[in-house]
């Protein structure tokens, strides 16, 4: 097991949590060593996005490889930009629907593709079909002779019973909801174009990444510190800690084929909703209530590919339940996203 493979009891401000999710693991910063070509992040100012770029950097300098690392946002929040530029990317600022942004971009050997639309959705199917569908085919003309990882998601999947273990790369699509049929179009529109252009893709089908701000741990807490009911909707979750799931969309982009590669990416268990809100009870000292039943099916992936290939994620799950306790806890900045998971209906 790698060093640094733990939650340090010191994490208490988002400087120390960002340091602990970009933490380069000997995996990346060989890597970092093996990669020819700069590498591109495109939607830069996500979730994943700035931590993803601090990792590779990190590795970069651990490598000691002369690679530029471009992080291209709309940049709605200059202090990101700063922070990024500090850490030693180089930010473009772009929005990438308006003509020519694209094409002002320069070229690259390597692109890292984690723009999407989840979050408001519903209510704004046009504009998401045109982020999550749309766009996709005008990156892959823009880079068709790149080397291409793209974030998908598990939602493409439909729910499944849950003694199934998850859902394969090899079983059928079923989305629920215009928001997954939306990123089913992404993937079928960077497959149709990996074909079509012979551009090494990767697919990478995530479900869930969390941290100490973000994810279904920090919605559980949440709930169950605060004395509210938890919904038991969607009874059954996976999830991985981010930084395993940032080590794993860098490092696959060795994976990376034409016909285009897909990989599901999550952590090993399926984790029962029932029995992490009595954990964050436990942590708390509370009581907790719930409502709703359990369903016999979940959005459940199986990432047992994923896991053969980068072994098994690095954070086990009962010392992110205990560190995301303890940051909702001491009133810890969010980053104010629910994630909806519990959403049957997939209206986001």
């Amino acid at each position: 097991m790698s060093e640094g493979n733990t939650l340090s009891s010191a994490v208490s401000t988002e400087e120390q949590l960002e340091d602990l999710l970009s933490k380069p693991y000997p995996e990346d910063v060989e890597f970092a060593r093996q990669l020819e070509g700069d590498v591109m992040v495109l939607g830069a100012g996500g979730k994943m996005g700035p931590t993803l770029i601090k990792r590779i950097l990190r590795a970069n300098e651990e490598a000691d490889a002369d690679t530029t690392v471009y992080a291209v946002s709309r940049y709605s929040d200059s202090d990101l930009e700063e922070k990024l530029q500090s850490w030693g990317a180089e930010t473009i600022r772009a929005d990438l629907l308006e003509e020519g942004a694209l094409e002002s971009l320069p070229d690259c050997e390597n692109v890292i593709y984690l723009v999407g639309m989840k979050f408001g959705s519903t209510g704004q199917e046009p504009l998401t079909w045109a982020i999550n569908s749309y766009l996709p085919g005008r990156v892959a003309s823009r880079y068709s002779d790149s080397r291409i990882t793209a974030l998908s998601t598990g939602n493409v999947y439909p729910p499944v019973p849950v003694d199934s273990g998850g859902s394969v790369e090899t079983d059928e699509t079923g989305p629920v909801g215009e928001y997954a049929q939306s990123c089913l179009g992404r993937e079928r529109v960077f497959q149709h174009f990996s074909k079509d252009n012979d551009t090494p893709t990767c697919l990478l089908r995530l479900n869930y990444a969390v941290e100490l701000r973000y994810g279904v741990l920090v919605d559980l807490a949440k709930r169950v510190y605060a004395e509210e009911p938890v919904p038991l909707e969607m009874g059954y979750v996976n999830v991985i800690w981010q930084g395993d799931a940032n080590s794993v969309c860098f490092r696959s982009l060795e994976l990376a084929d034409s016909p285009a590669e897909i990989l599901n990416v999550t952590g090993p268990n399926v984790l029962p909703v029932r029995d992490l809100a009595e954990q964050f009870a436990d942590e708390f000292g509370c009581e907790v209530t719930f409502q709703g039943e359990e369903k016999e099916t979940a959005l459940l992936n199986d990432a047992s590919k994923c896991h053969d290939i980068f072994e098994e994620p690095r954070v086990p799950i009962d010392e992110i339940v205990e560190r995301v306790a303890s940051w909702i806890e001491q009133d810890g900045p969010t980053l104010g996203k629910p994630t909806k998971f519990h959403v049957r209906d997939g209206e986001f």
